[in-house]
């Protein structure tokens, strides 16, 4: 399948990129080889396949999460000018 240059040039603004024509031409490729690779995929028969969340048996293997004495917060805010309430400030995000 075959994507357009106004679809790429909608992707790329809802990734806020903002892209050369050479870079939008390659994107459209790849795009474009990408779908082809995926509806390939889709064209496999899968019924006998059983459904499986990873192909290896994976366990956790995350720490115990324990509570425990670390730097104080007006150390960790020493290092910035963007602090409120005892807090770091940032930009925001969202509306």
């Amino acid at each position: 399948m075959e994507i357009d240059r106004q679809t790429v040039d909608y992707v790329a603004k809802l990734a806020r990129l903002y892209l050369d024509d050479k870079a939008m031409e390659d994107l459209r490729e790849d795009l474009s080889q990408i779908v082809g690779y995926v509806t390939k995929l889709q064209e496999l028969n899968t019924e006998d396949v059983e459904q499986t969340a990873h192909v290896l048996p994976l366990n956790n293997v995350f720490r115990e999460d324990i509570v425990r004495q670390s730097m104080d917060r007006d150390r960790v805010l020493s290092n910035t000018d963007y602090k409120k309430d005892g807090f770091f400030e940032v930009p925001k995000v969202f509306d």
